[in-house]
């Protein structure tokens, strides 16, 4: 007779083998399918715009599907769900408002100046290339050390937790930065858009089982979670104080929404302006459904287990879904991390080629294998600065924090190319020095308020110093001006 713990192992192996099986065969059905769609498409005769900006072509469907994925990654699931708060959902509330001011503001000048990059914009409206080539290396700084480990670091979490796997995060995170440089250096951005949009279906689908499969755990009885955790009005000492959202909240969400070349890049992949905006309108509206899915279960974790943090959603869904589930689910959050973390390599390979590269070293360069090297050099960088955030108490308060060293000066140097006339590029490029400057010593020396409302008071005095240096030079092109 067997043993009882010899049963047990092998219901153990069967359970683990079902989840690995159903994974491997999700992520490679994706890939497949990807391969197929993109070996069929038309291709563009311009090399940067086929690689960077998938030739153009991208119908709404596909802008709507990698705006969601390429935003909702582990960092959104993990750790908007580590918070275990009603109160994060204005993280994805306030996502509405900024892609609004993408579709009706932005993308219409990106495509009226025929930018491959969002940087492009400000060349074209100052009329000069180093104002472009100094927001681009502010863009490259804070992919490399920023946003790519906390992509890696996020996914790694969520598949040790909720797979109780023995290694370590650093051995994780390498391998989705392998199969996420796979899809960045042979398929560009075509190939992450389709394959984002396939894999968001998916996560929007398991997502939504997971917050049902949770609530049946606790028998549809959230009596118990204390008041503090459903509410939207924040306190001031809390993550989100109900003030920050009448000043800085909406200037992060344009900057990220309509600058930032991680996601307005998608909207200038589509065929047309009214294709791109109805895709954001799209994305828009699926922001007030996200929070079921990045926020609610967190709190249901909070009634299961009490505060556990970033590791809430992982055992979450490896306690509540059955193994061939919890195996899809598994490789629907793979692939929303390679979502992320492949367009962040291809926005940092597109930005350094024809911001950098092209211009100032070899304009008749091969864009494709220079932006390869690139995207293979930011995936090993990336995963070498996982450890810096392994300590870190909230990832999603760390990401915005962080980001501020230069979303603020980035957002005043668009602002003011846009909005102000009479400026000077020269004035811009000081302002934006100054409002680094400033944002780090709110964030590493004096911090007398909450670091949203910092941001607000950083993009307004950085636009004070652009206003003011230009009328003090008095030779200063509006940007309209320079634009012609």
């Amino acid at each position: 007779m067997r043993h009882p713990s010899d049963r047990f192992e092998g219901l153990l192996l069967n359970t683990n083998l079902i989840q690995i099986s159903v994974f491997a065969g999700l992520t490679a059905l994706v890939a497949v399918l990807t391969w197929w769609k993109c070996r069929h498409s038309l291709h563009s005769s311009d090399e940067s715009k086929d690689y960077f900006l998938a030739g153009g072509g991208l119908s709404w469907p596909f802008v709507a599907g990698s705006l969601l994925l390429t935003n909702i990654s582990a960092e959104q699931i993990v750790g908007m769900n580590g918070a275990q708060m009603l109160l994060v959902a204005w993280w994805e509330f306030g996502a509405a408002a900024g892609l609004l001011v993408l579709a009706h503001v932005l993308v219409p000048m990106y495509y009226k100046y025929q930018c491959t990059t969002t940087t492009e914009l400000l060349e074209k409206r100052l009329g000069d290339p180093g104002l472009r080539r100094l927001v681009s290396v502010l863009f490259l700084l804070g992919y490399m050390f920023i946003l790519l480990p906390v992509v890696l670091y996020t996914g790694s979490v969520f598949m040790k937790s909720m797979f109780q796997l023995d290694v370590p995060i650093i051995i994780i995170a390498g391998a989705f930065a392998v199969g996420g440089l796979l899809y960045a250096v042979f398929g560009g951005l075509r190939a992450i858009a389709i394959s984002d949009t396939f894999n968001g279906v998916g996560l929007l689908v398991m997502g939504l089982t997971v917050t049902v499969f949770a609530l049946a755990a606790v028998h549809w009885d959230l009596s118990g979670v204390p008041a503090e955790r459903w509410s939207l009005i924040g306190s001031s000492d809390s993550d989100i104080p109900w003030s920050t959202l009448l000043t800085g909240m909406l200037f992060i969400h344009i900057f990220y929404w309509g600058t930032n070349m991680v996601i307005a890049q998608r909207a200038m992949a589509a065929r047309s302006v009214r294709e791109a905006q109805k895709g954001i309108y799209a994305a828009a509206a699926f922001k007030f459904v996200i929070p079921l899915i990045v926020v609610f279960p967190g709190v249901i974790a909070f009634k299961l287990y009490g505060d556990i943090g970033d590791v809430a959603y992982g055992r979450l869904v490896g306690d509540v879904l059955p193994p061939w589930l919890s195996g899809a689910f598994a490789a629907m959050i793979v692939g929303a991390v390679l979502s992320s973390f492949n367009s962040c390599l291809n926005s940092a390979a597109a930005l350094y080629t024809c911001d950098l590269h092209v211009p100032m070293v070899n304009a008749n360069a091969d864009v494709k294998k220079i932006g390869q090297r690139v995207a293979t050099i930011f995936a090993i960088v990336g995963v070498a600065m996982v450890p810096m955030f392994q300590h870190a108490q909230s990832i999603v308060d760390t990401l915005q924090r962080l980001n501020g060293l230069y979303s603020m000066p980035v957002l005043a140097a668009f602002l003011a190319a846009i909005f102000m006339r009479g400026v000077s590029a020269r004035a811009v490029k000081i302002g934006i020095a100054f409002g680094v400057a400033l944002y780090a010593v709110f964030t590493f020396v004096w911090s007398p308020l909450h670091y949203i409302h910092l941001m607000a008071i950083t993009l307004a005095a950085t636009l004070l110093v652009v206003l003011v240096l230009s009328r003090l030079g008095g030779s200063a092109r509006s940007g309209v001006e320079a634009a012609r």
